[in-house]
């Protein structure tokens, strides 16, 4: 009986399986991409789901606007945890969840899956350790528009979710009531309100996602050139699991942390323009350009920076708990063993 082919060879199959198939663009699609995305849908949706609670709090934060007295009704961490548990129970830690789940499973899927195949585009090396960080950088942030472009929707519709209170404050009933409310009240399908925000977020997604795997992987290049011989020519998904998961989740929290403190304030002006619909009165903005001086204007420059702490808090285990959790599914399709150690 003839010996199996190791899983470097299978790997390779995989990858080069399209090459001989129709060009339909479904028959293009080979099944090492599809294990791409199967394996980037699990990372969001682990990593999102453990973060939920501080997500919902970033969000409220983020848009807080502090009366004429100066008053807010959020004030720190622990208080709005707790102003949380009282009003909401414990399901207001994941108000918003199921849809923030449902949109991260295609967006991370389809980011992970696009980065792979922006590397071969770009001409990327497999090997982290050979790798240039400028195009890591660059097809990273090409991943970032595809899977925003992609799910942006869904993410508008998450974030009037998570900021909508209860009872008589309580505006969308789930998931289809809002997106048929927002059709209906704010101008219809190509009127472009489920795209409100957009372009704040295109601008601020592609540096952030860049960072995000451009940083990681170059931390991970470095660790690895520490712990592996320099002459080991494995598959880098075999690579990987060489690497203890203490030190991926330590490159993964940097590079998130840094990612996020440097394209932070666009994502709030993100979230504020995502809520003109709903909450009009409250964010009378007309433009991106005018909620920006606007903001500047009534609340100053740390308007920009609300919630910030809770969502660097967030985001250094989210994106930890993402990249462990892809490389971790993604080896176990691919047929390679992986340890925790």
């Amino acid at each position: 009986m003839a010996a199996p082919a190791p899983a470097n060879a299978t790997i390779q199959e995989e990858e080069d399986e399209g090459l001989r198939r129709p060009s339909s663009l479904w028959d293009r699609v080979t099944l090492s991409q599809l294990k791409h995305l199967v394996a980037g849908g699990v990372a969001g949706a682990v990593s999102r789901t453990a973060v939920s609670p501080l997500e919902r709090m970033k969000i409220l934060f983020q848009l807080q606007v502090e009366t004429v007295k100066g008053e807010r009704k959020f004030q720190g961490m622990a208080s709005t945890l707790r102003l949380i548990w009282r009003e909401e129970g414990v399901k207001g830690y994941f108000k918003g969840n199921g849809t923030n789940v449902m949109r991260i499973v295609p967006y991370v899927a389809v980011q992970f899956a696009a980065y792979e195949e922006y590397k071969k585009l770009l001409g990327i090396p497999d090997d982290v350790r050979e790798q240039s960080p400028l195009k890591r950088l660059v097809a990273g942030g090409l991943a970032g528009i595809t899977s925003v472009t992609a799910t942006y929707p869904l993410d508008l519709v998450r974030t009037r979710l998570s900021a909508q209170g209860e009872g008589p404050d309580r505006k969308y009933k789930n998931v289809r009531h809002a997106f048929r409310t927002i059709l209906k009240e704010e101008g219809g399908m190509w009127s472009g309100c489920l795209y409100r925000g957009i372009f704040p977020t295109l601008c601020g997604i592609a540096p952030y996602v860049g960072l995000n795997f451009a940083v990681y992987e170059t931390l991970k290049g470095w660790v690895m050139l520490q712990l592996l011989e320099d002459d080991d020519n494995r598959q880098q998904v075999e690579l990987d699991s060489e690497l203890p998961v203490g030190w991926k989740l330590g490159c993964g929290a940097i590079a998130g942390a840094l990612g996020q403190s440097v394209t932070y304030p666009l994502d709030v002006l993100r979230r504020r323009m995502q809520m003109i619909g709903a909450m009009g009165e409250k964010f009378p903005y007309r433009s991106t350009p005018h909620a920006v001086v606007t903001m500047y204007r009534t609340e100053g420059v740390l308007a920009f920076y609300k919630g910030m702490l809770p969502n660097v808090i967030k985001v250094a285990p989210s994106i930890s708990i993402a990249f462990v959790t892809y490389e971790f599914v993604k080896a176990w399709l691919f047929g390679v063993k992986m340890t925790w150690r």
